[in-house]
């Protein structure tokens, strides 16, 4: 509708102008034209790169936002019954699917390895949106009611609202010098001041060994008051983000099998705490340590139909399957014979992982190059795939032919859902705002993945046109001056007898 209204427009336009450039000089008429090409020129770049770094289209935002209430564009309607509004907004909550952010369960370390790049590449790998969920999610884990009761624990909790990344190493070391057994503080040295993966493992030992303490106390008055509750919600926090923690340095350094009774351990005194997600840290491990048996084990128990999916259960659910039939499978043979039930299985256990994540396959395959993943992630997004792509991509390497598997049958998803953000085939339909919370969680140098592809608006198209039409005038007037002069007064001259 805008297109047509400003087609027509712009025809009039141009009749007027022709009347006016009729009464101009050759001379004159070319200097108009090569500025009305430059100008266009502009206003198409311009468009482009608006289009490629916020997946909109400038003109028509505008058109929307601004011109349209002014010409009219927003009809009035009788306002619809409040009980039939909150019907309507409570079908889509259940049918819209929310772009939630999530912790990363498998995130860096600050010091040792986001900092650590940084100082080689000089560029950030954090955004400040990522950074600010974390800062709110220490303030959520390890701060409670109580802090006033105890000083060190009063200057951990401006520790964590601090931006500035040394204040909060040196809020940590005062904490320190209050109480020797501030636990908090040693997480925060541990993330922050410590620049190798060894070094924060001992400050995370003795934050163990000062939350361990803090633990049992909090264990023995619990029942006493609310704020003592919720003192020992806080130690609960903080005592099995340590350990986690510890398990990671353990994955990082090589004592793998340490690593995963560490988080089966973990997971058995804390069961409630599933929300954390520490089932993906053991099912990474455990993929390293090929115990394929064990991870199917783990995958039974928590790729349930009333669990929340991710990334990393659903690829690495094909990726057992591909296994048992990657090694020997060919694309010309099963053209030729068809697919054995087993290949059946497994390609229907890739494109249900493709459904769910589709930005995956392109990071699996090296058709785009990977960054560190961010602290937080948004499942089906971008940011997903590169924090799964990141930890697994060595787990497919190491199967043969699963990465052929995959190259061969990923693209067949989306023949299953030709309109994703309307229905899917095994999932929700593929939310709509994933790729504006991944611009937030992901660095400035990344490319974002965008899904589906979105066509060019028709402004782009449309400034394209009107460039090149304005430089064909001007290429024409410059050489042919005298004949585009009798061409626009001929116009003019149909113009005044059509009218």
């Amino acid at each position: 509708c805008w297109g047509i209204l400003l087609i027509k427009s712009l025809v009039l336009f141009l009749l007027t102008v022709t009347m006016f450039l009729s009464t101009l000089t050759p001379k004159f008429y070319f200097a108009l034209t090569v500025t009305s090409s430059f100008i266009s020129g502009l206003i198409f770049v311009f468009e482009w790169w608006h289009f490629r770094k916020y997946g909109t289209s400038f003109i028509e935002q505008v058109s929307v936002s601004h011109l349209r209430p002014l010409i009219g564009g927003a009809e009035s309607s009788p306002p619809a019954p409040a009980a039939f509004l909150a019907g309507e907004n409570e079908t889509s909550r259940q049918n819209m699917p929310e772009c939630k952010v999530w912790r990363n369960p498998l995130n860096l370390f600050r010091g040792a390895e986001y900092s650590r790049y940084m100082w080689v590449t000089g560029k950030e790998p954090l955004t400040y949106y990522d950074m600010n969920l974390s800062a709110q999610d220490h303030q959520t884990f390890f701060t409670c009611d109580t802090d006033a009761l105890r000083p060190s624990d009063t200057v951990m909790q401006k520790a964590w609202r601090e931006r500035n990344p040394q204040a909060r190493i040196k809020a940590a070391y005062q904490a320190l010098e209050l109480n020797n057994d501030c636990a908090t503080a040693y997480v925060l040295l541990a993330e922050e001041e410590a620049t190798t993966i060894v070094d924060a493992e001992k400050y995370f030992k003795q934050a163990l060994k000062a939350g361990e303490m803090i633990y049992r106390k909090s264990q023995n008055c619990h029942s006493q008051s609310p704020q003592h509750e919720a003192q020992l919600r806080r130690d609960t926090n903080v005592l099995v983000y340590v350990k986690r923690r510890l398990a990671m340095c353990a994955r990082k350094l090589g004592r793998i099998r340490e690593a995963v009774k560490m988080m089966r351990d973990l997971m058995k005194e804390f069961p409630l705490l599933s929300m954390l997600n520490i089932h993906e840290n053991l099912l990474e491990a455990l993929l390293e340590l090929q115990a394929y048996a064990d991870v199917q084990a783990v995958l039974a128990k928590y790729d349930d139909i009333s669990l929340p999916k991710s990334a990393a259960i659903c690829y690495t659910a094909a990726l057992l399957k591909a296994r048992a039939v990657s090694e020997r499978f060919s694309p010309e043979t099963a053209s030729r014979r068809g697919l054995s039930t087993a290949e059946i299985n497994a390609v229907e256990a890739i494109h249900r992982a493709v459904e769910f994540n589709p930005h995956v396959p392109k990071y699996l395959l090296e058709m785009k190059s990977l960054v560190l993943p961010p602290e937080h992630i948004l499942k089906r997004g971008d940011s997903e795939a590169v924090a799964y792509a990141f930890f697994h991509l060595q787990h497919w390497k190491r199967i043969e032919g699963a990465l052929n598997l995959l190259h061969c049958t990923w693209e067949g998803t989306f023949r299953m859902i030709p309109y994703p953000l309307e229905k899917g085939h095994l999932f929700y339909p593929y939310p709509s705002c994933t790729e504006t919370a991944d611009r937030e969680l992901l660095p400035t140098f990344h490319e974002v993945s965008v899904y589906p592809q979105k066509e060019l608006p028709f402004f782009i198209h449309f400034t394209a046109g009107l460039c090149s039409f304005s430089a064909m005038l001007a290429l024409l007037t410059h050489q042919f001056p005298e004949l585009m002069v009798i061409f626009a007064k001929a116009v003019s001259t149909v113009y005044h007898g059509a009218c």
